[in-house]
């Protein structure tokens, strides 16, 4: 068993330049007691309306990491959702970069319980940059590190010129074998279906596959098991914790940080996150 170490055990990081590439899902969080049975009316006991999805809580977590802007790199539709979308995570201190499709903005409904286990309703299909998109894609040869949540093949190849690539599996298995480039990571669920993958399924395996277990801390591969960090005593909202997991994990990667670092540093950014509602109120915060 790999087990976390504290926080303040860990290095300082050094300036990083760190770019996300990902989907934007502009998402309405509602805080429920429970979820509605069928004919049900719900009042809602708390509601907001940001910019999400994984490439989003990704980027935002980097940031408030290092202290620094990092590029992310996404598809909106050209509609009032991508506009305000756009500037709500400029203000969360992102540089983005737009590829503007004529296509609604994705959207989602999330409900949050009790006990802080949420559900998702995507509305809508996930937009995606491409290596088509003129978007700043020679920036990447001056990367210490970049993630992927959402591109088509060729762009995930191009994205291997950074000096660490790492991945979801939500990027879809048929884009990861069609790119067939070595993943420095690939991190997600160990419990979500349209996250699952197979050492060979993959035409080049990762030098670390990461699967999550939630409280339970998760696998890695080759290594084993690792244990979670304490997180808050009262869960406030599960979203957003395993993305913020990865982006902890790829910092410290882009860092040089041995794989036990970078793994403690994933499970405190998951513990942080789950204390808020949402994903952005409690992220992990090194830099001001």
């Amino acid at each position: 068993m790999i087990e976390p170490l504290p926080l303040e055990a860990l290095p300082p990081l050094p300036p990083l330049r760190l770019a996300v590439v990902g989907h934007v899902e502009v998402v309405s969080f509602v805080r429920v007691a429970h979820l509605p049975r069928s004919g049900e009316i719900l009042h809602a006991l708390g509601h907001e309306q940001l910019p999400a999805g994984g490439g989003a809580v990704v980027a935002v977590q980097m940031a408030r990491l290092t202290g620094r802007p990092v590029a992310f790199f996404t598809a909106l539709g050209r509609d009032r959702e991508g506009e305000r979308a756009r500037q709500d995570l400029e203000d969360l201190g992102l540089e983005v970069k737009v590829a503007w499709r004529d296509a609604p903005t994705r959207r989602a409904v999330t409900f949050t319980e009790a006990t802080g286990e949420r559900t998702i309703t995507v509305i809508g299909e996930r937009l995606a940059p491409g290596a088509d998109d003129d978007l700043a894609w020679e920036r990447f040869p001056g990367c210490d590190g970049v993630f992927v949540t959402a591109a088509d093949a060729p762009l995930l190849r191009r994205a291997r010129a950074a000096r660490v690539l790492a991945a979801t599996p939500r990027l879809r298995l048929a884009v990861l074998q069609e790119a067939g480039v070595a993943l420095d990571a690939l991190i997600g669920s160990g419990n979500d279906p349209g996250e699952a993958w197979r050492q060979e399924d993959l035409p080049v395996p990762p030098l670390w596959g990461i699967r999550t277990d939630g409280s339970r801390g998760g696998q890695v591969s080759p290594g084993g098991r690792f244990a979670a960090v304490a997180g808050p005593e009262r869960v406030g909202d599960t979203y957003g914790a395993g993305d913020s997991f990865a982006a902890g994990v790829t910092v410290g990667l882009a860092a040089g940080w041995p794989l036990r670092q970078a793994l403690s540093l994933g499970c405190h950014c998951g513990a942080a996150c789950v204390a808020g509602f949402g994903p952005y109120a409690t992220q992990l915060r090194l830099a001001a």
